[in-house]
């Protein structure tokens, strides 16, 4: 049995199992290989469908420079194939695990955003499972309602089983330059005027307030000498002490996997004697693993809050959200990507050039639980900005729905889901109280 006929077979199996389940009244939830999500998921209730053999690439187009993929792929096996032509995804986001369909309804993204934009500006065409059964292509030609409505529902209106992703010519090695500033107002002036440069790659990394780095990454077809940050180096301390570097196509695309940017401190495996015997376990798989395993055996002992965030923010706000990151709320390092992107139907942020500040840490807090959180949310809406809703949220419902277009969801929710199948946004992404 070929690929395509065989994805029809088992999408149909799939489509049935949902419209039986919708029809007993149950919930729908994904039983899947890998979630990239930080925040808890009620489990309660719920009609699990089994996605995990949706994994495959179903066809590589040479010609149009397209990958034809199931939704449950993950991005490390997808561009080990796609390499196999000298090509890539357009974007690929900075973890392995990161699933094609998982990025698209929850806006992913990476270093080479500042050219493509968010992973669902780089879709051509999705097939959605929806909770009654049904199977619903979309494009911006074809039902562009939820074409333009699905990026940012994370699973509310439908899954995604398939989707054409655009592809772009990838050479064997990439070429990086560090610079380091010393101020921010120069540091986004600099990334703005990069941000409509030819290089392939942009992204930054913030030490300190006066200790932040620019990163451009090009391809090129030789390299002098390739560093290796799968083991014992350790990629985001090179940033500081490299100005120049190599790296394999492969490797500067999972250069923040092995450590997970940095989180992985949090295991003791950045010291030197624990890699050594860690060597099995340096990847976003792992780390994921025994964080899932310690929110269910280790109870909240209180005096510290989780702060695990992507937040963004347009360019010219940019300077008074990294002061404002670091004065009161204190996190280093930080990752800083640039992207550009237009308007989406469920995706607050308007078109043109912002900056993605991503901060991943537990801070000591004598507040109330979330005060620091909400603090980030409140100063990115005063700024005009936007926050990821992989991670933990702490909007009160009227709050949360001036920020997602409730009409315009609601709308979407009717055509897509009448019957509620799957919860809504606020429910699926707002941590109750």
């Amino acid at each position: 049995m070929d690929l395509e006929t065989d994805h029809q077979r088992r999408t149909a199996a799939l489509a049935k199992a949902v419209d039986q389940a919708r029809a007993r009244g149950e919930r729908i939830g994904l039983r899947k290989s890998t979630s990239n999500l930080f925040r808890h998921r009620s489990q309660a209730g719920k009609y699990f469908i089994d996605v995990r053999a949706f994994n495959r690439v179903l066809a590589i187009d040479r010609q149009r420079m397209t990958a034809d993929v199931e939704g449950m792929i993950t991005y490390e096996a997808l561009v080990d194939e796609t390499l196999k032509y000298g090509l890539l995804p357009a974007v690929v986001p900075q973890l392995k695990t990161i699933t094609v369909g998982g990025a698209v309804s929850g806006l992913g993204i990476e270093s080479s955003s500042f050219k493509f934009g968010l992973v669902h500006e780089t879709i051509e065409e999705m097939e959605i499972l929806l909770g009654d059964g049904r199977l619903v292509t979309c494009s911006c030609r074809e039902n562009p309602d939820l074409f333009f409505g699905f990026p940012n529902s994370y699973g509310t209106l439908g899954y995604a089983l398939r989707l054409i992703i655009r592809l772009i010519p990838a050479k064997p090695y990439v070429h990086l330059t560090h610079r380091r500033f010393a101020d921010p107002e120069s540091y986004f002036a600099r990334v703005a005027v990069r941000a409509n440069s030819a290089v392939d790659y942009l992204d930054g990394t913030i030490l300190s307030h006066g200790e932040m780095y620019l990163t451009e990454g090009e391809f090129v077809d030789q390299a002098p000498a390739v560093s290796d940050y799968t083991y014992m180096d350790i990629y985001y301390k090179s940033i500081q002490n490299k100005p120049e570097d190599w790296l394999t196509a492969r490797d500067y695309i999972w250069r923040w996997d092995t450590d997970w940017f940095w989180c992985s401190k949090h295991f003791y495996v950045q010291k030197p004697g624990i890699r050594r015997l860690f060597k099995w376990g340096l990847n976003s798989r792992t780390y994921q693993q025994i964080m899932r395993l310690s929110y269910r055996i280790l109870p909240d002992s209180g005096g510290t809050e989780s702060v695990i965030q992507d937040v963004d923010i347009p360019i010219s706000n940019a300077p008074d959200f990294f002061e404002f990151l670091l004065s009161e709320i204190g996190i280093t390092p930080v990752w800083m990507c640039p992207f550009k992107t237009r308007t989406w139907d469920l995706s607050p942020l308007r078109e043109g050039l912002h900056v993605n500040f991503g901060f991943w840490d537990v801070i000591p807090s004598t507040h109330e639980k979330g005060h620091f959180n909400r603090k980030i949310e409140r100063k990115t809406m005063e700024l005009g900005g936007a926050k990821g809703l992989y991670s933990s949220a702490w909007y009160d419902e009227a709050e949360f729905w001036s920020i997602y277009d409730q009409p315009r969801y609601t709308q979407l929710k009717r055509t897509y889901d009448p019957q509620g199948v799957f919860p809504d946004l606020f429910a699926k992404c707002v941590r109750r109280h």
